[in-house]
């Protein structure tokens, strides 16, 4: 079987960065992610909001290795790093006084991964 390469620069850049931090803070966590974002696009997550604010606390980090979908409310702040959202996801997470950043801006903020949920 022939072995399939990431043709997005941006995703392939990020992987590799993920996967330094995670050498360098000696976390695993960063290379958890790197491995979940090296499968196929089509096994990436698309997590719900209903599920992030079921699962999550005030002001907590959550980080989603796909795509972060606007379905449900969100009633608590919290900070929500992603690959990408969905306009109405966005904005809920906005309206409930929380924040959506990307992985890189979540890893730069906390190199160690310290208090960070994985969904997806």
């Amino acid at each position: 079987m022939k072995e399939q390469k990431k043709t997005n620069p941006q995703l392939v850049k990020l992987i590799g960065d993920l996967k330094a931090k995670s050498r360098e803070a000696n976390t695993s966590l960063w290379h958890d992610v790197a491995l979940r974002l090296e499968r196929p696009t089509r096994n990436f997550s698309a997590v719900n909001l209903s599920k992030i604010s079921r699962h999550s606390s005030k002001h907590e980090a959550v980080l989603v290795p796909g795509k972060v979908l606007g379905t449900g409310d969100i009633d608590h702040p919290v900070i929500v790093a992603a690959l990408g959202f969905s306009t109405g996801a966005a904005s809920k997470i906005q309206n409930a006084g929380g924040a959506c950043i990307t992985i890189e801006q979540l890893m730069s903020r906390n190199p160690k991964g310290s208090k960070v949920r994985v969904m997806g």
